[in-house]
């Protein structure tokens, strides 16, 4: 459990759940339109996936 939170705690998950909080907001208050936010979500989202996919992937080669 205390490994899962120290991966959570990563930099890239943080700008990740912080980005995704101020879109929300922005889109909530509609300073950023729905076709803006989805097109910004899916990059933000996009690159946390990947670089999460790269890292089990180096992890595996490396083991």
């Amino acid at each position: 459990m205390a490994e899962k939170l120290k991966k959570l705690i990563d930099v890239k998950s943080i700008m990740t759940l912080m980005l995704t909080v101020v879109f929300c907001v922005l889109a909530l208050t509609q300073k950023v339109s729905a076709d803006q936010f989805v097109t910004i979500f899916t990059v933000i989202v996009g690159f946390y996936f990947g670089t999460q996919s790269m890292k089990r992937t180096e992890t595996k080669e490396g083991a």
